[in-house]
């Protein structure tokens, strides 16, 4: 049905060699992680999950916000480019944090477990 799109395996192998560790030890992380991530939301936690050079995905309850670091948006479209598009949709600024900024100040309540 349209819409449906089928699920590939991931390439452990592939995530290993840009981690530059072993495939098992890639394999143990991600498991590691994902049965933490669904413990956290199974309890309702809040948690953010911080993806290097990307941004912070936060979930607190049914709420699913990404923020992006300007670096990454200016890098995908270019510094000028991003300018005219934050310039034209000033919404867009609410979307970026830095990666200085505190994970617990992007959350509504101030607590949320932090995944690096």
């Amino acid at each position: 049905p349209p819409g449906n799109k089928e699920l590939e395996p991931l390439k452990y192998s592939k995530v290993a060699a840009a981690a530059s560790v072993s495939r098992r030890k890639a394999e143990l992380c991600i498991h590691g992680t994902t049965s933490l991530l669904s413990r956290c939301l199974g309890k309702g936690e809040s948690v953010a999950l911080v993806l290097r050079d990307i941004g912070v995905l936060l979930i607190e309850g049914t709420r699913v916000q990404l923020k992006f670091y300007y670096a990454f948006l200016a890098r995908l479209l270019g510094r000028e480019e991003l300018e005219k598009v934050v310039l034209k949709v000033p919404w867009l600024l609410d979307m970026l944090v830095s990666p200085l900024a505190s994970v617990a100040l992007l959350s509504f309540s101030g607590r949320v477990i932090v995944f690096p």
